[in-house]
C-alpha cells in the first residue's frame, strides 16, 4: 500500500476556513477520544461489557482526559513558536523549562515513555540518547502527534519530518514510526483526502517492512470484519503492558478506517476495543476529526472539554486545545507564524510564544477568557529538509504468531524482530497510579463551552497494565 500512496497536494490558500474547521475538528477530536477513552484504559472488552455494556458516551459524571491531551498542547505551542525551523534542540530546551525542571504534577510527567525521558533530562543526558530508556517504543509521541499533521495540512511528509524531530527526545525505532504515521495521516487528511488515502499516506512514510506498517496493514484489511477482528489481528496476547506503539496505532487506525471516516463511529469502535484505550481513541479521533471538521463532533461531548487542570504537565494549566488549533492553521491572507501568538491572546507566561518576548521563570497559571487573534504576522523561517534521524531504522522480518505466552523482558519484540543494539534495564518499571479524582476549576472556556466549571482534561494516562486476555 505505501508504494502506491496518493499524497494530497497542500490545501488552497482561500480555504483557510475549510482548514480551521478540519484543525478544530483534529484537535477537539483527539481531546474528547481522550476523555472518553480514559476509563475503558487497561480493559479488556469484556469487562467493558460488564461494566457499562458498549460505551456510547461518557460513562463518568465528570469526564476528564489524560496526559494525551496535556502533551499535545505542549507540542502544538511549541510547533507553534518555532514551526518548519523546529530542531531537536528545541525540544529539549522545552521539556527542561516546562516539564522536567518545574515540580511535577500528581502524575509525574504521566507514562513510562515520559518518566524515562524525565529521568534522563535530568541526569544530564541530550537528544536522543535521553530517549535510550525501556518504553522507547511506546505510543507516547503518536499520543501528541496530531497538531504536527494539522501544521503541515496536505504535507505528509512534513508533517512526519516535524513529529520525528519532536521525537527524538523521547522516542526511537517503533516509537518515532508510530508517532509519523499519526501526523502524516492527519495532515493528509487535513487537505480533504479521503479514508484510503489518509491510510496510505500514514503508511508512506514509516519504513514499509517496521512493525508499525505491517500491524497498520493487518488492521485496515480486517477492519470491515470489525472491532474484534482488528484487535485479534494486532494485539499482542499476554504481553504485559498496553502502550505499544505499533499496536495502538494499529488499533487507532483499524478503528478509522472500520468507521469509513466517521467521527462517532471511529472514536466508540476505538474505545470498546479497550487496551490503551484513551490513546487509540484519541488517535481515532484526531484522524476523523480532521476529516469530517469540528462539526461531526458531538456538541455534548465537545462541551465536556474544558481546559487543561495540569496534572500531568502543570504548565500546561489553563491551555485548552482549541486554542493551539487557532494557533497552528492560516488566518485569511496568511501562513503560520510567531505572530500568530499574540500578548492578548494567550496568559502571561505562555506570551514568551511571541517573537519578541522572552520566556518566563515562574509556573503558569490559568488564563481568564480571552478573545481569538484575527490578523496573522510574520510567517516561520524556512528551512531545508533535514536528513534521516539520528535514530537508525532497524529492517525486521514479516512477524509470525508468537510461540510462547509472555516476553521475558519488559522491552516489548514481535517475533522474528531482532532486539535494538541498546541494552535496557532487567527491572520492570512500577506501574504509576491508574485513576485520580479531578479537582473542581472554572476558566473562561469551561464557561463559554458550557461545560459547568469543569476542565476535564486531566485522567489516568499511558499507565499501559497488563491485558492478558487471548486475541482470538
Amino acid at each position: 500500500m505505501a508504494s502506491i500512496a496518493c499524497t494530497p497536494p497542500a490545501a488552497a490558500p482561500g480555504d483557510a476556513a475549510g482548514l480551521r474547521e478540519r484543525a478544530r475538528g483534529a484537535l477537539l477530536g483527539l481531546a474528547v477520544g481522550d476523555a472518553l477513552g480514559a476509563p475503558a484504559e487497561n480493559l479488556k472488552p469484556s469487562e467493558i461489557r460488564a461494566r457499562w455494556g458498549r460505551i456510547t458516551g461518557y460513562v463518568t459524571e465528570t469526564p476528564s482526559g489524560t496526559d494525551d491531551t496535556e502533551y499535545a498542547i505542549f507540542s502544538g505551542l511549541l510547533l507553534a513558536r518555532h514551526g518548519s525551523a523546529l530542531t531537536p534542540a528545541h525540544v529539549e530546551a522545552a521539556w527542561h523549562e516546562w516539564i522536567a525542571d518545574r515540580a511535577e504534577g500528581p502524575f509525574r510527567g504521566a507514562g513510562f515513555s515520559e518518566r524515562g525521558t524525565l529521568e534522563n533530562l535530568r541526569r544530564g543526558l541530550a537528544a536522543p540518547i535521553s530517549a535510550q530508556h525501556r518504553h522507547a517504543w511506546s505510543d507516547g509521541l503518536a499520543m501528541r502527534a496530531a497538531p504536527f499533521g494539522v501544521f503541515a495540512a496536505g504535507r505528509p511528509a512534513e508533517a512526519a519530518r516535524l513529529v520525528a524531530i519532536d521525537g527524538l527526545v523521547s522516542h526511537e525505532g517503533e516509537g518515532i514510526y508510530g508517532g509519523q504515521a499519526v501526523a502524516a495521516g492527519v495532515a493528509a487528511a487535513m487537505a480533504g483526502a479521503s479514508p484510503a488515502v489518509v491510510i496510505a499516506s500514514a503508511l508512506a512514510v514509516v519504513p514499509e517492512d517496521s512493525w508499525t506498517a505491517r500491524s497498520l496493514r493487518r488492521a485496515v484489511t480486517v477492519a470491515h470484519r470489525g472491532e474484534r477482528a482488528v484487535r485479534s489481528a494486532v494485539v499482542i496476547g499476554g504481553y504485559p503492558w498496553t502502550d505499544l506503539a505499533p499496536e495502538a496505532v494499529a488499533l487507532a487506525f483499524g478503528a478509522y478506517a472500520a468507521a469509513d471516516g466517521d467521527f462517532r463511529e471511529a472514536v466508540l469502535t476505538a474505545v470498546n476495543m479497550g487496551r490503551d484505550a484513551d490513546t487509540t481513541a484519541a488517535v481515532a479521533g484526531a484522524l476523523s476529526g480532521a476529516t469530517q471538521g469540528i462539526s461531526a463532533i458531538p456538541p455534548d461531548w465537545a462541551s465536556a472539554i474544558g481546559p487543561a487542570r495540569g496534572r500531568c504537565l502543570p504548565s500546561m494549566a489553563g491551555h485548552h486545545i482549541l486554542d493551539v488549533a487557532e494557533l497552528l492553521v492560516p488566518e485569511e491572507g496568511g501562513k503560520w507564524g510567531a505572530g500568530v501568538v499574540r500578548p492578548d491572546f494567550l496568559p502571561e507566561d505562555a506570551r514568551w510564544l511571541g517573537p519578541t518576548t522572552s520566556q518566563p521563570t515562574e509556573p503558569p497559571t490559568p488564563r481568564p477568557a480571552t478573545s481569538r487573534p484575527t490578523e496573522p504576522s510574520t510567517p516561520f523561517p524556512a528551512t531545508p529538509h533535514p536528513t534521516e534521524p539520528s535514530t537508525p531504522r532497524p529492517a525486521t522480518p514479516h512477524p509470525t504468531e508468537p510461540s510462547t505466552p509472555r516476553p521475558t523482558t519488559p522491552h516489548p519484540t514481535e517475533p522474528s524482530t531482532p532486539r535494538p543494539t541498546t541494552p535496557h534495564p532487567t527491572e520492570p518499571p512500577t506501574p504509576r497510579p491508574a485513576t485520580c479524582q479531578p479537582t473542581e476549576s472554572g476558566g473562561g472556556w469551561a464557561k463559554v463551552r458550557g461545560s459547568r466549571g469543569r476542565s476535564p482534561l486531566v485522567g489516568a494516562g499511558n499507565s499501559g497494565q497488563q491485558d492478558s486476555e487471548p486475541v482470538s
